[in-house]
């Protein structure tokens, strides 16, 4: 038997404290398969449009200030910077597009709707953190072994710190709003931006260092946040092809078993499946009953089993549960 539902929405708060946490949720940022979700679909998908378009706009002004300063130091350096910053705002379209195809309907050819294009997108995301990384590390290599004197100073450091507030503040939102809503995609790219103020917080730290006296010090920052580029890119990877490859946390599989099995009528869990298409959650659940019951009751449990397994988990787009008749050797375990 097969019922589908739209989950209902329940909250759920993560603990957890302390400094390394903190470092921790900075670098790699937990997973949350079950974290505070949007039940409905379409409202799920617009959300996730608005918080691209705000981003957008946002990361287009931080670039719009560091531009006015570039004007105004004629730092070659900063323009460099720059033009980079504008380019990765817009890693916010192939999103934006991703996020306005899966509100496309499902058709004879895709019944599975175009959710899968947001978890195409993060991708090409992952490609350009993966840019990000080789630029600051050839610029920082390029640097230590020939070093280029940083003038205008003062600018410099300004633009960097305009650069890693716009950009940290996008990451923030967009992480947010990525784990509100379920997308590997959103997080990803949030990610990105946090890797683009890693960026601009090694021009403030490299203008610091040479106001210090120590020139070096923009090459060898540059290489440090190379390699935290590298950290988050790692950790972006694994959540983006996690979603490809179907990956769902056992923790929340195991929870899902749970209360399927916890229902009345339910002898036992002959199979659960679990997967996300974009920011949607799909599962798929075989249930033994006893092989008397009749059709009616049958179709009663499954669907009450439905019922609980969208309550316990909301972030459930839809649900499938099959009811067969329990093996002997089922009834007698």
């Amino acid at each position: 038997m097969t019922h589908g539902h739209h989950g209902h929405g329940h909250r759920r708060a993560d603990g957890g404290g302390g400094f390394r946490s903190a470092a921790r949720e900075l670098f790699v940022p937990h997973r949350h398969d079950a974290a505070d979700r949007v039940d409905d679909a379409l409202e799920s998908s617009a959300i996730g449009i608005r918080a691209v378009k705000i981003s957008l706009v946002a990361l287009a002004v931080t670039a719009l200030v560091q531009a006015t300063i570039v004007a105004v130091s004629g730092s070659v350096a900063l323009l460099a910077d720059t033009i980079h910053n504008f380019a990765d705002a817009l890693t916010a379209v192939p999103l934006w597009i991703a996020f306005a195809l899966g509100r496309r309907a499902a058709t004879r050819r895709y019944t599975y709707g175009f959710g899968r294009a947001e978890d195409l997108a993060g991708l090409f995301v992952l490609a350009m953190i993966a840019l990000s990384a080789m630029i600051a590390g050839y610029e920082a290599v390029r640097r230590l072994l020939e070093p280029v004197p940083i003038e205008h100073l003062g600018w410099v450091a300004a633009a960097g710190l305009v650069g890693f507030v716009g950009n940290e503040l996008v990451a923030l939102y967009r992480i947010r709003v990525g784990r509100r809503i379920g997308s590997a995609a959103l997080v990803a790219d949030g990610l990105h931006a946090r890797t683009d103020g890693f960026t601009s917080l090694a021009v403030l730290f490299g203008a610091g260092g040479v106001a210090l006296g120590f020139p070096l010090a923009d090459p060898v920052v540059g290489l440090l946040i190379t390699a935290a580029i590298l950290v988050v890119l790692g950790s972006a990877a694994r959540e983006v092809f996690r979603r490809l490859m179907d990956g769902v946390d056992p923790d929340l599989v195991d929870a899902c078993e749970r209360v399927l099995a916890a229902e009345p009528g339910v002898a036992g869990v002959r199979s659960l499946k679990m997967r996300w298409i974009g920011h949607r959650l799909h599962a798929d659940a075989e249930l033994d009953i006893d092989a008397c019951t009749s059709l009616e009751d049958a179709h009663r449990i499954a669907h009450r089993a439905e019922h609980a397994l969208t309550h316990a988990v909301p972030e459930l787009s839809t649900a499938l549960v099959h009811a067969y008749p329990a093996h002997p050797l089922t009834r007698a375990a």
